[in-house]
């Protein structure tokens, strides 16, 4: 309770049990009906841990990248093995997604290469190269700043207006990581190439998926969401196993046994399973509720990054994380 502020009153007491006990019917007035809150939904709880689980889950990508990477592996090989023990997951659920529904036309496929190609390939691949020059920590909060870059493309491609309210709240996420970004610059020593070549990488990863996001919705609407998401991903999987075969020679697939034991890590607890944790958040808690718990992803990767990774915590990472996570927040809210 804060200074000066009146003490709540007492709860009224429950009414009285109906004639007849527990089981008996209540009658109620015509013409008024008794409003459940969403918290007390059959299944809202249950949603709320699935997106909070697949949060945490889908933060956990960046640890594991870094750790692989520390056993001499690069970018282009890390990514073949997370999307080669993907690929049989994400087919069976295109496979699951399609039952019942009518055959996909020429228009279909051609959006699902594309939304595969940009959404999942080449937003996996930048930001996997990205990591190789910043930490987990600042990885994750540029990819957050997607909601905005969702706001801006639907600006610049549609028209879209942008409020006021929505531009002030995208200046505070910007401010968060460009107090990050500060702070990584003297965490990563006097390369600054680098550290800018790295957050611009991760930046273009976001601004890819965000392009996923905003032309996905009408695909979305005429082949399904499970099934869009498992095409999609094979797309991007395929494209990964295929970009490995043509870079890299074939002797290049040896490589120490941690490295495959984390690709498997990767591919089931970090992207399979979360990506289905959210759909069914979505589907008992609704797009609202997911996104806002999403909101714990930068804090839960922060957290693993100092806990596994040794990365530091200091007044720099803590005030861009409060930044951006406020900024989306507002940003959220304005809409």
């Amino acid at each position: 309770m804060q200074p000066g502020e009146r003490p709540a009153p007492p709860p009224p007491l429950p009414p009285p049990l109906p004639p007849g006990g527990v089981g008996a019917r209540t009658r109620f007035p015509r013409g008024r009906s008794l409003k459940v809150p969403a918290s007390a939904r059959p299944g809202f709880g249950t949603g709320l841990a699935l997106a909070a689980f697949g949060a945490v889950a889908f933060s956990g990508k960046a640890i594991i990248v870094k750790l692989a990477y520390r056993h001499g592996v690069d970018a282009v090989t890390v990514l073949m093995y997370r999307m080669l023990f993907a690929l049989p997951m994400f087919a069976l659920l295109a496979w699951w997604g399609g039952r019942g529904r009518p055959s996909m036309k020429r228009d279909d496929w051609l959006a699902v290469l594309g939304l595969g190609f940009c959404g999942y390939y080449l937003a996996s691949f930048l930001d996997f190269i990205g990591l190789q020059y910043v930490s987990a920590s600042l990885e994750r909060l540029v990819l957050y700043l997607n909601p905005t870059l969702v706001l801006l493309l639907g600006w610049a491609l549609f028209g879209r207006t942008v409020r006021p309210r929505q531009m002030a709240a995208m200046a505070v996420s910007y401010a968060g990581i460009a107090l990050a970004f500060g702070h990584e610059l003297r965490f990563e020593g006097a390369d600054v190439k680098a550290s800018l070549k790295g957050a611009a990488l991760v930046f273009a990863s976001a601004l890819s998926y965000a392009v996923y996001l905003v032309y996905s919705g009408q695909v979305v609407a005429r082949i399904g969401s499970l099934r869009l998401t498992g095409l999609a991903t094979s797309v991007a999987c395929v494209l990964c196993i295929g970009q490995f075969a043509i870079l890299r020679p074939l002797d290049a697939a040896v490589v120490p046994e941690p490295v495959l034991w984390l690709s498997v890590l990767n591919a089931v607890a970090c992207t399979f399973v979360p990506v289905l944790a959210v759909m069914l958040a979505l589907e008992r808690v609704g797009a609202a509720v997911t996104a806002q718990t999403g909101m714990i992803g930068p804090l839960a990767t922060v957290a693993m990054g100092v806990a596994l990774l040794g990365e530091p915590l200091n007044a720099w990472i803590v005030g861009g994380t409060a930044l951006v996570l406020a900024g989306v927040w507002l940003l959220a809210r304005s809409r």
